[in-house]
């Protein structure tokens, strides 16, 4: 007898609990965020349904067009930004996110600790580092993270930890683990680290958040 299709969502949570296991680890402890940027709200409404309570966005203007009304029917949902942030949206991120993954300079320090202040919320943040050293890429490089702790945390930031995405095509273990030591170096629990493609992997080595994407909604629109 054929066991019933599981669901894009039922499938990711299995695969999670299962490298939890594996792992030693409690499946509470690893938040997944799903990623809905690019998704239209028809899209997301059967995943809040089944369940799924904290989402991802790229974009501050994206995220603006269509939660308002989403978080009124569903007021448990948590919203989380992923994508880089200008300074200039410091002020819309604080008070539409509940959560702030890309964290990355003093700049940006400085614009949302005066947004923080300004709307009397304070949202976590992790900071984004630059795991492979790619000048393409957004986040802070290694040798910059202290600093950059420091001054989150002289501006009353509450830094909830590290967020990572390795460099594309190459094995992403050593950058997770890495980063999982820059976090226990500098005192610090959380890890956003894993993707659709490497989640499994980023759990085996400490990941409390996953940002799935298309694992859950299919390729990006």
């Amino acid at each position: 007898m054929e066991s019933p299709a599981t669901t894009p969502l039922e499938d990711v949570r299995a695969r999670i609990a299962a490298t939890c296991k594996y792992a030693r680890r409690a499946s509470e402890d690893v938040t997944l965020i799903a990623v809905s940027k690019t998704h239209p709200a028809e899209a997301i409404l059967p995943l809040i349904e089944q369940g799924q309570r904290v989402f991802g966005e790229n974009r501050v203007q994206e995220a603006q067009a269509k939660w308002p009304a989403l978080r009124e029917r569903y007021l448990d949902v948590e919203l989380h930004l992923i994508g880089q942030l200008q300074s200039n949206k410091a002020a819309e991120a604080v008070a539409l996110f509940d959560c702030i993954h890309s964290l990355d300079r003093p700049s940006l320090v400085a614009a949302l600790a005066r947004a923080m202040e300004q709307r009397g919320r304070q949202v976590p943040c992790f900071i984004q580092v630059n795991i492979g050293g790619e000048p393409q890429k957004a986040g802070c490089a290694i040798a910059d993270l202290p600093a950059l702790l420091a001054e989150a945390r002289q501006a009353d930031i509450p830094v909830a930890g590290l967020m990572c995405i390795p460099p594309a095509g190459i094995e992403p273990a050593p950058f997770f683990a890495l980063l999982a030591k820059l976090a226990a170096d500098n005192g610090l629990s959380g890890l956003s680290m894993g993707m659709s493609g490497d989640f499994e992997t980023a759990v085996m080595l400490g990941a409390t958040h996953v940002r799935v994407g298309s694992a859950l909604f299919g390729e990006r629109l």
